[in-house]
């Protein structure tokens, strides 16, 4: 199995133990979330093995995974996809016909809120604990700093246009240049092309070099099959870039988008010093968190709430699965947020690990890089999950707060534009692990006050009735 082999390596350069236990793994799909759990604890109690851990993932994922150039052919290394021969791409160019937005603003049930409103939008959101303070702040400055917005003098790479956590609309609004790439689906660009024109900025987009008709039906190029034509498409793209991973796909096909678009990643950046690199943390991962998240959390255990009457019958009826603590009392030192959600599976979350591992090693390396935790979002993918459309429904009983998909893609939008203006990731304080969490949007999962898994299935009942699809 792919994923216990990366994940298995990734621990061996931080845990042998721990990799051994991986390795003799009989129940991997059930028992996933403890080994990536893991990885967490141990770099969140050493640092310095943080970076060498992820490292040796991404190496294994290399390794692990191969490029078939032809149906029925001997299997190549990963690095041969972005060397194989494939389609010739051109760039057609659409100008918004807009005027620039040049103050920040966010869509927020049904309105856009800016300036003194969403200032203190930010801090309720703080004071709710769906936000960590660095975020509020990263957010501010964007609003001090009007200017940034347009991102001038960068080209913005989004994979996965039609993304809905993407920032391509509101880079679009805000007057940017954007390189878009996703599958050739006509339905898909005729959207993209309506946002496009409506909006104030620049869109390219790549069309096969001798297509003819409608613009949506020549646009677009296929990352999983031939990243190789992306790939020299990027290379005609006046830079500096901005990469943005974005992509995202159903069931095991989405780990093997996420590795090829980490061979695209790395390729992209050997041949260009002054690319960035932009990823989305996913929620439903695991996280150290900061103390005062975990000094709220014990507090909101303490208060309770509407779950006073019924966590202790709950908990002896399920035998202490149900409304467990998220901290148990008296642990000292880092402590991890677990919310990853089984009902995804191992590889959606191999994919995210994939991306943060790529976000530590750029950093580490000097790259300049944007990574943000997301908070939980309605998007499609979501929601067609009638299980965790229903948990999210009722996930606000427990403290948390799921964000509609406008107002989460365009405030991580502005968090990009913090990032980009200074000096990302690496200018965070702490430790990797640290300096993923100092700008964390997690929707409050890190706050309240019982382990999120543990209260999932409480919250899709609650919110059965609500749920939509």
């Amino acid at each position: 199995m792919v994923g216990r082999e990366v994940v298995g390596a990734a621990l061996e350069a931080a845990d042998p133990v721990s990799a051994a236990a991986v390795r003799g793994e009989t129940a991997w799909r059930t028992a996933y979330p403890g080994h990536f759990r893991r990885l967490v604890e141990i770099a969140a109690h050493a640092p310095q093995r943080t970076v060498p851990s992820a490292r040796a993932g991404l190496d294994r994922l290399h390794s692990a995974m191969r490029w078939e150039p032809a149906p029925g052919g001997d299997d190549e290394p990963l690095a041969a996809a972005l060397d194989a021969q494939g389609a010739t791409l051109a760039t057609e160019v659409v100008e918004g016909g807009a005027e620039p937005e040049r103050e920040l603003s966010i869509p927020l049930r049904g309105k856009r809120i800016r300036g003194a409103e969403l200032t203190r939008q930010l801090d309720d959101w703080v004071d709710a604990g769906v936000m960590e303070p660095g975020a509020r702040e990263a957010v501010r400055r964007v609003q001090d700093n009007p200017d940034w917005l347009r991102l001038e003098g960068r080209t913005l790479v989004v994979l996965g246009a039609g993304a809905e956590m993407g920032p391509l609309r509101a880079v679009l609004r805000w007057g940017a240049t954007v390189a878009a790439v996703d599958l050739p689906r006509p339905q898909l660009w005729r959207g993209v092309l309506a946002d496009a024109t409506e909006r104030a900025g620049r869109l390219l987009l790549p069309v096969g070099a001798d297509s003819t008709g409608e613009l949506e039906q020549r646009a677009g190029a296929d990352l999983l099959h031939d990243p190789a034509a992306v790939a020299r498409w990027l290379g005609t793209v006046d830079g500096p870039l901005v990469l943005g991973n974005y992509v995202y796909a159903d069931g095991g096909t989405n780990l093997r988008l996420a590795a090829a678009v980490d061979a695209l990643t790395e390729r992209v950046a050997a041949e260009r010093d002054d690319s960035a690199l932009a990823f989305l943390a996913t929620p439903t991962d695991v996280f150290e968190v900061p103390g005062d998240a975990v000094a709220q959390s014990r507090q909101a255990y303490a208060d309770a709430g509407f779950t006073r009457f019924v966590r202790a019958p709950l908990r002896a009826a399920s035998g202490g699965r149900l409304l467990r603590r998220q901290y148990a009392p008296g642990l000292d030192g880092p402590l991890v947020s677990d919310a990853i959600v089984p009902q995804q599976g191992p590889n959606y979350l191999l994919a995210k690990r994939i991306h943060r591992w790529r976000a530590t090693s750029a950093a580490a390396d000097g790259r300049l890089v944007s990574m943000t935790v997301a908070p939980p979002t309605r998007t499609r993918s979501v929601t067609k999950n009638r299980a965790l459309a229903a948990a999210y429904a009722g996930a606000h009983r427990f403290g948390v707060q799921v964000f509609e998909p406008a107002t989460a893609s365009t405030l991580m939008a502005a968090m990009l534009v913090h990032d980009l203006h200074t000096g990302g990731v690496a200018a965070r304080p702490g430790t990797p692990l640290q300096a993923e969490s100092h700008t964390a949007v997690h929707g409050g999962t890190w706050r309240i006050a019982y382990d999120p898994r543990s209260a999932l299935g409480i919250a899709a009942l609650l919110g059965w009735g609500a749920a939509r699809p």
